[in-house]
């Protein structure tokens, strides 16, 4: 049996093994049917009204929050008005509401693994041609402090970003930046706490890797851009040449 021959037994047995873990069935409703390639979401919960909603414009301009209304022209929202951001733009896929916000907590908290190919997916869809107009160099998933992923045993972002890069064929590195400061939970900080938080959480390892280099920061959630920032900030500072970020998700 040679190399080729082996590699495919052995994805089909995985295959076959997650199939009898995990039928073929919606992981949100349980009722219709859903395959592994899916993510374990239908179409049905897909079209729910809080399903899955796709950010298109308007919307901010430097941090890509959606907005209501007719806007034809260029904008950029209170928030980034108010914030030193250290990246040229983010972007995110879709809102994160509903279906989409609960996938990403099962995900990431819960070790819901299963629902990787669906975020995945998401991710591709949106990014995938903004990073070909932006003649984008390099992908690099933001990094979890040492101790936040033994907590979690594994990084989201670094999942996410592998499966973007194979979809551009961009390069992916996840050792370039490292979370030198345990910070606090996000989650229930203000705007400006959330930016003094995470003052000077990141620190360079390899600067030779991104100078001149366009570099593409990659998250599974963007809220207030604090944590993009300050990831983009030491990156800057090691001279990459332009940063943008991409998440699944957009906080509303």
């Amino acid at each position: 049996m040679n190399l080729r021959t082996t590699t495919e037994f052995t994805r089909a047995w995985v295959s076959q093994a997650l199939g009898f873990f995990y039928p073929d069935a919606c992981k949100i409703c349980g009722e219709n049917r859903a395959t592994r390639e899916e993510g374990y979401v239908c179409s049905g919960c897909w079209a729910q009204p809080d399903g899955v909603r796709f950010i298109q414009p308007p919307f901010c301009d430097t941090c890509g929050l959606p907005y209501e209304g007719d806007i034809s022209h260029e904008f950029e929202c209170s928030n980034c008005r108010d914030m030193e951001l250290h990246f040229k733009h983010a972007r995110a896929a879709v809102v994160a509401r509903g279906l989409v916000l609960d996938v990403i907590h099962r995900y990431k908290y819960q070790r819901a693994l299963w629902f990787e190919p669906f975020l995945a997916d998401l991710l591709i869809r949106g990014a995938k041609p903004d990073l070909a107009a932006a003649k984008a160099d390099l992908i690099i998933p933001i990094p979890l402090h040492s101790l936040k992923r033994k907590e979690r045993e594994f990084n989201q972002a670094d999942r996410l970003a592998k499966a973007l890069g194979a979809a551009t064929d961009l390069p992916v590195n996840k050792n370039i930046v490292k979370r030198v400061l345990p910070t606090q939970t996000q989650t229930l900080l203000t705007r400006k706490q959330r930016a003094r938080n995470m003052r000077n959480a990141f620190a360079v390892t390899k600067s030779e890797p991104v100078k001149g280099r366009r570099v593409v920061l990659v998250d599974d959630v963007l809220t207030t851009g604090a944590t993009t920032s300050a990831c983009a900030r030491a990156l800057r500072k090691a001279g990459a040449r332009e940063i943008i970020v991409w998440t699944v998700a957009r906080g509303v």
